[in-house]
Order: structure tokens, then C-alpha cells, then sequence
């Protein structure tokens, strides 16, 4: 049995940090239903790339919203209309779990808000997420992944030493948000288990990006200075930072004395176990200047494949620079069994393992709208009666 078999979850959210909790929550099992605008979620159409459909008359799936919307049913819903007023009650009276995404104010104006749905269902755990919480002079504003990145200082740390601030590659605020969301939901499912009683949640994505600084925000805590930008390298180990060989990068993670003397050795270099400039790791950062040049002028020498054959045999951790494309359809991914395919759909599976809860079997991401009608028909309303005043797609 799945862990969360059993619960049922209403998402109204969208983008990615809504829908990846409710993507984790149906990996482990929960019942999850994608409660949509008629015209959808909004990565719906961030593309391309879009995965082909069977059916001719209907777009594209995007792989966007594939990758954090599998698991799940989709009604498609005027929020705004009275006439569907007594179905999302219904479903707020059978769920244990609500995701939403709202600007602040627009639960109250949607009847939505925590304290109205609680006293539908007491048992309601209700989790809210936003760009920078329901109160405080951020409360109004609009939280998006990229703005985040940069408010946050996680900008001021990426990219190259001398070059402008960079983004991540990938939404990591909107990821680390979503984490946060669930390991909340989860230990509010536990207390509920305990009182009987739901709660709120506030997620709010600049606080979890801050705090996602982790030693970046200690160091500026400790200090009082802003942190350095150092592209590949790292601020408080040396070497920890990619490196050129003769055909191409590697990155290499000597993370404590013992690893360095292990690559002294390895570069031929025995002596500097004992150079005070680095013998220690602080020695190392202090004179990271003229290091790193003598052990790149050595790494030049060989291939990749090479020196990563001899970090190996060292213990030392070390990896080629990977593509997306070598990664997902790489020899870790596969021998890991993390590319998934349900309905033609194409995924990287849940990293989650339980020895005994095992994951929900993947289903497809779902069309937009696809369960309105078995929905509607379990809960006793007419589905053709609401289409027709414009209530549902």
C-alpha cells in the first residue's frame, strides 16, 4: 500500500510549486485533483516542446506540465460562477489536503479562504503558497521563480566570478518552495492524526529561497558582508570547482585533507601535503590564486575519462560535465530506473524509495478537464447542466 493511499488532495494551483506538492503527495499515493481555470493551468502552453496527443483536435501536452502534473485528475472550473459554488464545496468536504496558489485577497473574494473552508471541514488541512507570505510589504506582489532568484541573493551568487549575476538553470525556487509545502502537509497530516484537527500552512517562495542560502546566508549572518560570486568554484573549499582536461570539463569535489593528500599524489605533487600554503583547507581558500592554476596547468595534460578513472581508484569524488540529454538518458539514470513512461508520456520518476510504501504507479498527466464529468456524476451534479451556464469546461 502506498503511504498516503487513502487521501484525497484538491490543487488549486498552478505553474510548479503547487503542482509539484501535489505531484509528490500522488507519488506517495494520494488521490489528487487538479482544480483548473477553464483555460488551464498556465505551463499548459509553456512551450515548446510538446509531446504528441492521439487525438488531432486537442494541442500538445507541454513537456513543462508533464513534469509536475503526473498522478492527477483535472477538472476545469469557473472558480468566479455560482453556479459552482456547491460543487467545490462538496469536494472541500471530502479532502483532506488543499494546495492553492492565489494572490492574497483573492481566497476571501473566491469564498476559498482558510477560516470559510474550515468550518466546512475542520479536518482541512490548508496549505497556502506564495511569493513572499500573506502579510508584510511583499503580500500584494506576485511571486515568480526568476524575480525570487533574484531578490532572494541567489542571483549575486551564480554565474561567472567576473561576469553579471545569473539565474539557475532551473526554477529551484518554485522546487524548493513545493519540498517545503509537502514536508508540512505531511507533518500536519501527522498532528491531525493526533487531534483530530486540521490547520493552515503558509509557504511563501522568498522565505524558502533565503533560507536555501544555507552556509551563503551564515556566511553573511557571521560577517555582515555580501558573499562573492565564484562561478565553479567553491567560497569555503579548495579545490571544489570543474576543470579542463584535455578534451573537455570534470568536476572534482576534494572536500577534506585527507582527499587532498590522496590527489597530491595523484598529480605528482606529494610535497604540497606539507606546503603550508596547502596543507589545510583554509590555506588552500586563502591561496586559492595561485593553486588552482598549478593544478590546472597538471589536469590539462590527460582526458576526462582519464582522470576520472584515477580519482576512482582514489575514493576522490569527481564527475564528467553531463548535458540534460547524457544525464536523464545516462547509465545512473537507467541502472536507477528513474525514466518513466505512462501513456506515451516520458517522466523521471519519484527519487522517493520506502521499503514499505512503494509509489504510485505513474498515470499520465491529465487533459485539461478530463475528469469534470466522472467528478461531477460521484458527486450528484450535473456536468452537461453546469457546461451549458458556462460553469465548467
Amino acid at each position: 500500500m502506498s503511504a498516503l493511499a487513502g487521501i484525497k488532495v484538491l490543487e488549486f494551483s498552478r505553474v510548479l510549486a503547487g503542482p509539484w506538492c501535489g505531484m509528490t503527495l500522488a507519488d506517495l499515493g494520494a488521490e489528487v485533483i487538479k482544480v483548473e481555470p477553464l483555460d488551464g493551468d498556465d505551463t499548459r502552453g509553456y512551450g515548446p516542446p510538446f509531446f504528441d496527443t492521439d487525438d488531432a483536435d486537442a494541442p500538445g501536452l507541454s513537456a513543462y506540465f508533464a513534469s509536475c502534473n503526473r498522478g492527477k485528475s483535472s477538472i476545469a472550473v469557473d472558480l468566479r460562477h455560482p453556479r459552482t459554488r456547491p460543487l467545490i464545496e462538496a469536494l472541500v468536504r471530502e479532502a483532506d489536503i488543499l494546495i492553492e496558489n492565489f494572490r492574497t485577497g483573492v481566497p476571501e473574494a473566491l469564498g476559498l479562504d482558510a477560516a470559510r473552508l474550515h468550518a466546512l471541514n475542520p479536518r482541512l488541512i490548508y496549505c497556502a503558497i506564495s511569493g513572499y507570505g500573506r502579510s508584510g510589504p511583499g503580500s500584494q506582489r506576485a511571486g515568480y521563480d526568476f524575480v525570487v532568484q533574484a531578490e532572494s541573493g541567489l542571483m549575486s551568487i551564480t554565474g561567472p566570478a567576473d561576469g553579471e549575476p545569473s539565474k539557475v538553470g532551473v526554477a529551484t525556487v518554485d522546487i524548493v518552495s513545493g519540498l517545503n509545502a509537502t514536508v508540512a502537509v505531511l507533518a500536519a497530516l501527522h498532528q491531525r492524526h493526533l487531534t483530530g484537527r486540521g490547520q493552515s500552512i503558509e509557504i511563501a517562495l522568498f522565505d524558502s529561497q533565503l533560507q536555501a542560502l544555507a552556509n551563503v546566508a551564515g556566511s553573511a549572518l557571521c560577517t555582515g558582508e555580501p558573499a562573492k560570486r565564484y562561478g565553479n568554484a567553491h567560497p569555503s573549499i579548495v579545490p571544489y570547482q570543474t576543470f579542463a582536461a584535455r578534451d573537455g570539463l570534470f568536476a572534482l569535489a576534494c572536500a577534506s585533507d585527507r582527499l587532498w593528500a590522496r590527489l597530491c599524489a595523484i598529480v605528482g605533487c606529494e610535497a604540497w601535503v606539507d606546503d603550508p600554503r596547502c596543507a589545510t583547507n583554509a590555506a588552500r581558500v586563502t591561496h586559492r590564486d595561485w593553486l588552482i592554476p598549478q593544478l590546472a596547468a597538471r589536469f590539462a595534460d590527460a582526458s576526462v575519462g582519464d582522470w576520472l578513472a584515477r580519482f576512482e581508484a582514489a575514493g576522490i569524488p569527481a564527475a564528467p560535465v553531463n548535458n540534460a540529454r547524457d544525464a536523464v538518458f545516462g547509465e545512473l539514470a537507467t541502472a536507477r530506473g528513474l525514466r518513466i513512461d505512462a501513456d506515451g508520456i516520458a517522466m523521471i520518476a519519484s527519487p522517493l524509495r520506502m521499503s514499505d510504501s512503494p509509489m504510485a504507479e505513474p498515470i499520465r498527466p491529465p487533459r485539461l478537464g478530463e475528469h469534470t464529468d466522472a467528478i461531477c456524476g460521484r458527486l450528484g451534479m450535473d456536468a452537461d447542466a453546469l457546461r451549458n451556464a458556462g460553469a465548467i469546461r
